[in-house]
């Protein structure tokens, strides 16, 4: 992070970008609540994407190449990681029959959520990964330094990428999102109507304010993304474990371009119906970059390549192979 102290323009160009553009997503473009068609979608998106590449170039301008790389690798990471977020929000939108007016509003406001929490998640693990450094061991006659938080990481990894491979999206159709921890913490605090109101979190009811349903489904979005969170922010560390920088902004490019993907997704799922393999191999490489990396260095170059790859052929494979289901 030191050297973004005699850089202040790329803070200043970040900080600036994401407030013009979420100014724009919410007073402006989509001030009234309105379907997203998917042509609208695929600008949005192309315009998300153009924004983070035009940054990554900034980044390799000021940085160099291999924060440039690093920023790369996080990013793509955490945008395909993100794909089997959105297919649950797809569920609970469906599962409460939410109006395609009132997706876009839910979906920004669970992305101004993940803008904060990812934050805290990020320049936390960073600072707590500064004190998780065993001491100097050798180990099969190599001098090594072992960080047992990035191990615990990789495991994790290896076991949530075998878990994916194997059990994507059994139970998810049958599951009672009314009861998830999201929902019961507005019903705690909250009389909830049965009926939603517009594109409202809160109506009027007999007198009496209420929360709508719709707010319930912020929530449901909320914890669904702090759960998904376990597995991405320990993957991007393995590209970046020291630079918090460059984990944040690539996340948050990644995390503003998803509204606009979800409606993609969401017309085009048989696109994507093979991805979940993908995911499995991304999570499981990047678990054992982790763990073999106090021994083996895999270079950022070959990162954001493998990750390419495995991307690149889910995809195809999705679209020669459809599951019709």
């Amino acid at each position: 992070m030191d050297h973004l102290i005699n850089h202040p323009v790329i803070i200043g160009v970040f900080s600036i970008t994401i407030i013009i553009m979420l100014l724009l997503d919410l007073g402006i473009l989509n001030k009234k609540g309105h379907a997203i068609s998917s042509r609208e979608a695929a600008i949005w998106s192309a315009v998300w994407i153009s924004l983070a590449m035009g940054f990554s170039g900034i980044i390799y301008r000021f940085l160099g190449p291999e924060q440039f790389l690093q920023f790369q690798g996080a990013y793509w990471i955490e945008k395909a990681l993100s794909v089997d977020n959105l297919f649950v929000f797809i569920l609970v939108f469906g599962y409460f029959n939410v109006a395609k007016e009132a997706q876009h509003k839910v979906l920004f406001w669970g992305v101004i959520g993940a803008l904060v929490f990812r934050a805290i998640f990020i320049f936390t693990g960073v600072w707590i990964l500064n004190y998780t450094y065993l001491p100097e061991m050798e180990v099969f006659g190599k001098t090594v330094q072992i960080n047992f938080l990035l191990t615990i990481f990789g495991i994790i990894l290896i076991g949530a990428g075998i878990k994916s491979w194997f059990s994507h999206g059994e139970d998810e159709g049958e599951k009672d999102f009314s009861k998830s921890p999201g929902a019961k913490i507005i019903h705690r605090f909250f009389k909830v109507s049965k009926n939603f109101d517009g594109d409202k979190f809160f109506t009027i009811q007999n007198g009496i304010k209420m929360a709508t349903p719709l707010l319930v489904v912020v929530a449901i979005i909320e914890f669904t993304d702090l759960l998904f969170a376990v597995d991405s922010i320990p993957a991007i560390f393995a590209i970046a474990p020291d630079d918090p920088f460059i984990l944040y902004t690539s996340n948050i490019f990644a995390i503003l371009g998803l509204r606009s993907l979800y409606f993609l997704l969401a017309n085009f799922m048989y696109m994507f119906s093979r991805l979940h393999y993908g995911l499995a191999l991304i999570l499981a490489f990047i678990g054992t970059k982790m763990i073999i990396a106090p021994f083996v260095h895999i270079s950022s170059v070959v990162s954001l390549a493998v990750v390419g790859c495995i991307l690149v052929v889910s995809v195809l494979w999705s679209l020669l192979f459809p599951i019709k289901d």
